[in-house]
């Protein structure tokens, strides 16, 4: 029996390589004889790097970048095992976690670190890079990481526009001419879960903008900033950033990284069942095991357990999820090729006491996940 294992981590309590681990101890206390193949997963949100390091057997490397309000901070990048792709987060770089709520302010934060990142990868020797944009702290196009990788952004004196969404109303010239030749054989692909436009009722500032600290002025202004922005990348480029889906994500950061060759927006899940090769894995298998901090109505749009569910149904696989904790509208997953699915939680203890124990509680759900699923096939 093949049993493959698939889960998301568990968010402050798992890594998805410790998830796995502890449902396959769960799993092997009913059925030690079984094949278990741990497959650590992510949507691209944050762990995508972790996941994809150890899935691939490869390493992470630490370097030193800008943070949002310009302050230097520490981030890692994964390099995998064959040395030929960098993953990357930029929340690492230019997450909103870097800055204090106190300070939270999208007119002034830059992404400056991500482009940072970026050519920290491409001293690697790498081909492609795996660019996971969620959680981001800045709304200011993308432009901070295009300035890191030598873009010119100029304004009426041919001066270099300053950080933050703030100064894009300022700009009056976009050079690319620098940056052409570093990414030119490097293929970026960017795991891109939502769908929003760069601008508009929809887009980058009005959405995302007040989880930032964005006032209601500034989302208005900012808004504003980044019309103003890809009209003239439009102008001097000829790239459209202003109605592709998904380029408000991040805070634009969707549009900005356009504005680069060999760029494509992808379904984070997608990016990383790809690289993993899952559909392989699960041709073969008996059981299918996923599993994430939380599963809700939202699980449905992208996340990790229902991406592993639906490679696992193209060859007709069982689907059993293991979950922290169940959420309203969770029933939707029934759906999208979940069969079942069991929270883990042993006692009403606080949330401290659940991230705490995650190993043990997960490890107890999967053996009794595991007995049903013998019972079921009356092969106990």
């Amino acid at each position: 029996m093949k049993i493959v294992i698939a889960p998301d981590s568990f968010k402050e309590s798992l890594s998805a390589l410790q998830a796995a681990e502890a449902i396959e101890a769960g799993f092997r206390k009913v059925l030690p004889d079984a094949e278990y193949v741990k497959v650590p997963m992510a949507d691209g949100g944050e762990g995508t790097v972790q996941s994809l390091v150890d899935a691939t057997q490869g390493r992470l490397v630490e370097t030193e970048v800008t943070a949002p309000l310009g302050n230097p901070v520490k981030a890692a990048l994964g390099i995998s095992g064959d040395g030929q792709t960098a993953i990357i987060e930029m929340a690492a770089a230019s997450g909103l976690h870097l800055v204090p709520p106190s300070q939270r302010n999208p007119l002034k934060t830059t992404s400056y670190g991500t482009g940072e990142l970026i050519q920290a990868a491409l001293k690697h020797g790498i081909d492609k890079i795996i660019l996971g944009i969620g959680g981001s702290a800045t709304n200011d196009g993308g432009a901070g990481m295009l300035q890191a990788l030598g873009v010119k952004l100029l304004d009426e004196k041919n001066r270099a526009i300053g950080f933050g969404g703030g100064n894009l109303h300022r700009l009056a010239r976009i050079d690319l001419a620098e940056s052409e030749g570093r990414l030119k054989n490097i293929t970026i692909e960017v795991a891109c879960d939502v769908d929003n436009p760069l601008c508009g009722s929809f887009g980058a500032s009005s959405v995302f903008g007040p989880q930032k600290g964005a006032t209601p002025q500034m989302v208005a202004d900012l808004d504003r900033a980044l019309r103003h922005f890809a009209k003239i990348v439009k102008r001097d480029t000829g790239i459209d950033i202003l109605t592709p889906a998904g380029a408000g994500a991040a805070g634009g950061m969707g549009g900005g990284l356009l504005v680069l060759p060999n760029v494509v927006l992808k379904s984070g899940v997608q990016i990383v069942t790809e690289t993993v090769k899952l559909a392989e894995i699960l041709r073969d298998a008996d059981l299918v095991i996923t599993g994430e901090g939380r599963m809700d109505a939202q699980s449905i749009r992208g996340k990790t357990p229902i991406g592993v569910a639906k490679t696992a149904k193209v060859y007709g696989k069982p689907v059993i999820a293991l979950v922290g904790c169940l959420g309203d509208g969770y029933e939707a997953v029934y759906g999208y090729g979940i069969d079942a699915v069991f929270p883990i939680l042993r006692n009403s203890g606080s949330l401290a006491d659940a991230l705490a124990n995650g190993y043990e509680n997960l490890l107890s759900a999967a053996q009794n996940a595991a007995r049903l699923y013998c019972l079921a096939k009356q092969n106990c």
